[in-house]
């Protein structure tokens, strides 16, 4: 049998492969890791990466964008808060 060749005789969807999640995280700059550090919750590297890639173009400082990903946090708490209040 052909390597690959029942992929079509399942309804099942195929899954990607994760990421090494410590990987992506010791690849991100450092000034993001330390705030990542002390973020209140979880945050995807990659998701963090691509915030810190818009932040850092639009501020050009890694302290002021450490600050706004910090109001950025706060609004997604306080958005989280909102939707479940149980949250702390």
């Amino acid at each position: 049998m052909r390597r690959g060749a029942n992929l079509g005789a399942t309804v099942l969807r195929t899954r990607r492969r994760a990421l090494d999640p410590m990987r992506a995280y010791d690849a991100l700059p450092a000034d993001l890791r330390f705030w990542l550090q002390d973020a209140a919750r979880p945050w995807s590297p990659v998701t963090c990466l691509r915030l810190w890639r818009r932040v850092m173009a639009e501020e050009g400082c890694p302290a002021r964008a450490r600050a706004r990903l910090d109001r950025i946090e706060a609004a997604t708490l306080a958005r989280d808060h909102l939707r479940d209040p149980g949250l702390a």
